[in-house]
């Protein structure tokens, strides 16, 4: 069924009442968009029960942890090819300056050939001690010909007199060993014990064995022949 819109029904339809929007119901609706929503209450979260956390300082990976402790510096004991008890201190640090020790000086009043016998011992030496110093002394003195015969005397300590009563040297005023001239002979040791001996050389002291320094041993006596 077609419904057929005439100009009476569209009249009637304009002439139905519109509810307006009157402005006493205006404050009503304004008020009620004005009012803020209402908020929940925050919970309260008690001090106690807060829990602190102590960060843990970063560290760059694969690092140790160095240790701030001092610890005191050690000894490392040890005995002497003749049977004393010696001790010396443990390094732990390393120092970047370069232990620089001073050159044997050449003195011209001795006799050159001694000079000539640092440098055989020099040549004949080991890296280490055998024990044997005083052996490899009298062969460098021989074979420089300082000396015309093998010495006797078994004793380091000895060598001195025998050096000074048979073959001519001269005990020098030399007090330090470093400032002992190249070639000449130290000889160190005390009553109780074997001794040592070493030949001066330019960088250093050479018997059965090189080394940069000298004995510790008790010095006897500096002995060239002038």
């Amino acid at each position: 069924m077609v419904q057929i819109i005439t100009q009476k029904s569209v009249q009637k339809t304009a002439d139905k009442p519109v509810h307006a929007i009157t402005k006493q119901r205006l404050p009503v609706v304004a008020k009620k968009l004005a009012q803020p929503a209402k908020k929940e209450p925050a919970q309260v979260i008690a001090k106690d029960s807060v829990q602190t956390f102590v960060a843990e300082p970063v560290r760059p990976m694969d690092q140790q942890t160095v240790s701030k402790t001092t610890k005191r510096f050690g000894l490392f004991s040890f005995k002497t090819p003749e049977g004393k008890k010696e001790s010396a201190p443990v390094i732990t640090q390393y120092y970047p300056k370069q232990i620089v020790y001073p050159f044997g000086r050449v003195d011209r009043h001795i006799d050159g050939r001694l000079m000539q016998a640092a440098t055989i011992a020099q040549e004949r030496a080991h890296a280490h001690s055998r024990s044997m110093c005083w052996h490899y002394v009298k062969e460098a003195l021989l074979a420089s010909g300082v000396i015309d015969s093998r010495p006797k005397t078994e004793l380091a300590r000895d060598a001195a007199q025998e050096l000074v009563s048979n073959y001519g040297f001269k005990r020098l005023s030399v007090t330090d060993p470093f400032s002992a001239p190249v070639g000449s002979v130290l000889v160190y040791g005390t009553s109780r014990s074997v001794g040592h001996v070493e030949i001066r050389t330019r960088e250093g002291f050479v018997s059965d064995f090189r080394s940069p320094t000298p004995s510790r041993r008790p010095l006897l006596g500096v002995y060239a022949k002038l």
